[in-house]
């Protein structure tokens, strides 16, 4: 059994809720999507990966371990394409574990063992050249598939009863009402008595804010009226590190 491994690599988390926390990162190689402002490009293609069994991957993750060693993240690409090969690593090391997903994929994720991390993104029309919906409009929101089956994959990760984060990536270009349509059809879907953080993350580079920075701020004012909100960007790239 082995998977497509574009690289096995020690950094500190640069997005989401774990900031600053060290871990070992198995990206793996290929993915159901193909986002426009995604920073690992080379990982979308299986072609760029190099096959490695279990035992391989969990050998370059004993020999990377530290002191500080909070825990494994497992990215892409898309980690749910390889979800026997995730349950097996899970099943040998005693560690914890974050899953990095777009959460289109509910399916392979009701496969997957019990995560202790999971960070889902929500996709926006505009991360995608060729999807034409329009979030404003009630209907051509009904039909966005892949929010669709992000709400599937949000609804398993609840029954499961593990730390979850939703992180959207806006751009610029990003539209308020978009944002409220998201964020009231999830208030919507999910229980009232489950809390699931959002993460706005700014498209990189940051200097593309620079006449921006308002929207995002009213980005936090309206995902703060329906869930916890925090503003952070991609600090890797700030710091510069991997």
């Amino acid at each position: 059994m082995k998977a497509p491994i574009v690289e096995i690599f020690s950094s500190f988390q640069g997005e989401g809720l774990l900031i600053g926390r060290r871990q070992i990162f198995v990206r793996f190689a290929g993915c159901n999507l193909d986002c426009s402002y995604c920073d690992t490009a080379k990982s979308k293609s299986t072609e760029y990966g190099t096959q490695l069994s279990v035992e391989e991957i969990i050998n370059k993750i004993e020999e990377l371990k530290t002191p500080d060693l909070h825990s494994i993240s497992f990215t892409g690409g898309e980690p749910l394409l390889y979800v026997d090969i995730i349950n097996e690593i899970m099943k040998r090391l005693n560690f914890k574990f974050l899953l990095e997903t777009n959460g289109t994929l509910p399916d392979s994720l009701s496969n997957l063992n019990n995560m202790d991390y999971v960070s889902l993104d929500i996709k926006l029309p505009e991360h995608f050249n060729n999807v034409k919906h329009d979030l404003t409009q009630d209907n051509d929101f009904k039909k966005y598939d892949i929010f669709e089956n992000e709400i599937k994959s949000l609804k398993i990760l609840i029954e499961w009863d593990t730390n979850i984060y939703c992180k959207i990536v806006v751009l610029p270009s990003t539209k308020l009402d978009t944002i409220k349509n998201i964020v009231k059809r999830l208030s919507n879907e999910i229980p009232e008595d489950i809390e699931i953080p959002i993460v706005i993350q700014p498209s990189s580079p940051l200097n593309q804010w620079q006449n921006h920075k308002n929207k995002l701020f009213e980005f936090s004012e309206l995902i703060g009226k329906y869930n916890s909100v925090f503003l952070i960007p991609q600090v890797h790239k700030i710091l510069d590190i991997e």
